[in-house]
């Protein structure tokens, strides 16, 4: 479902304009690189890419935002930052890495934790519905294939997992 969802591309860094939109994507352990938290998740390697990640950022998307539209902000900007920087840190130097499949993975990580942290009868139902629609999905977050960005969607997952924690405790705070 998600095979092709995540890219990660060689680059020489001395012609890193070679590289197309790839040198605008996550480049692991060089200052440069930092820009990728910000671009990569709207930056495919090819069309068959972008659309491998455009249902399930839809459908996920939207599941996040069903009980709250703000949601879908907090937690896609949480996600990019923590996905982008686990990236950096984590990736293989000399790699790029461009895809919205670490969205995806946050997305995903935040929908199934969210009834944990939320403790309501919604969200718990939710979570379930999305454990069974792409609970298979998790696996991805182990190294698979060469050219799929594990690290993205690992620190997505987390990502997701931190802002479902967020969201999650000031409900909580909010209802008493």
């Amino acid at each position: 479902m998600l095979a092709n969802a995540a890219q990660i591309g060689r680059c020489n860094l001395g012609g890193i304009g070679q590289c197309s939109l790839g040198q605008y994507g996550i480049i692991p352990h060089n200052p440069i690189g930092l820009r990728g938290i910000l671009f990569a998740p709207f930056l495919h390697g090819s069309w068959g890419h972008l659309i491998a990640n455009t249902v399930p950022f839809i459908i996920l998307g939207w599941f996040v935002m069903l009980q709250e539209t703000s949601d879908f902000f907090i937690v896609t900007a949480i996600v990019m930052v923590v996905a982008g920087v686990g990236t950096w840190v984590f990736g293989q130097p000399c790699s790029f890495h461009i895809g919205a499949s670490s969205l995806i993975y946050g997305y995903l990580g935040f929908l199934l934790f969210r009834g944990y942290y939320e403790r309501n009868f919604t969200s718990i139902a939710l979570s379930v519905l999305v454990f069974f629609l792409y609970g298979g999905v998790v696996w991805g977050i182990l190294p698979s294939q060469p050219g799929i960005s594990w690290q993205g969607h690992m620190f997505g997952f987390i990502g997701g997992i931190i802002a479902a924690r967020f969201i999650g405790k000031a409900r909580r705070a909010l209802r008493g």
